[in-house]
């Protein structure tokens, strides 16, 4: 049994990803913490507990591409912690230069789902995106975790009316927007 986690291995995956690009990008990669090769970012510290990839990955609808959407979610979630939060692989000291980062991991793991021909899923964290960011500008951060979650769960096993209700519900802005997202992040059906 290894002591490493699943999210360690797809930022691992990530870090590789980002080097390869080179450019901007490659320049803003730290080194995983411990490897003792350089200056490393001790912000990030990622959890054993799996995170949005590896929930979106270990899903039946990614069936026979695991490996991919836990890199490309992986890539679209380090975006948003870029903008919203504390990142894992990707730092910088500037604002808008963590923004712009952030898009282009946006548009790099969104580009890598597209080559899958996945267009329900494309949809699916498209709102992903736009919610938490909703969330975030509302000052609801706990909303925003949530969202992740049931976003991750609506990936990997597909969308259900629940979850559907419950994007409704945080577009609207409803209070009962939190709930609702960590019902569907559970997989389980909504009381009306």
């Amino acid at each position: 049994m290894s002591s490493r986690s699943a999210s360690d291995t797809s930022l691992e995956w990530l870090r590789a990803l980002l080097l390869d690009e080179g450019g901007l990008m490659a320049s803003l990669v730290a080194p995983p913490a411990g490897r003792g090769d350089g200056p490393t970012d001790t912000r990030a510290d990622p959890s054993p507990a799996p995170g949005p990839a590896q929930i979106a990955a270990s899903g039946p609808r990614a069936e026979g591409h695991r490996e991919d959407y836990e890199l490309l979610i992986e890539a679209i979630y380090e975006g948003y912690l870029l903008h919203y939060g504390t990142p894992r692989v990707a730092f910088t000291e500037e604002a808008d230069l963590g923004l712009l980062a952030g898009d282009r991991l946006y548009a790099l793991g969104l580009a890598r789902l597209v080559a899958l021909g996945d267009t329900e899923a494309v949809v699916e964290l498209a709102d992903t995106i736009t919610l938490s960011a909703l969330a975030q500008g509302a000052g609801a951060p706990e909303l925003a975790d949530a969202v992740w979650a049931a976003g991750a769960r609506a990936l990997g096993w597909g969308s259900s009316d629940a979850h559907r209700r419950a994007k409704d519900l945080t577009r609207a802005g409803d209070a009962e927007a939190i709930e609702a997202m960590r019902t569907s992040a559970m997989g389980l059906s909504a009381s009306p």
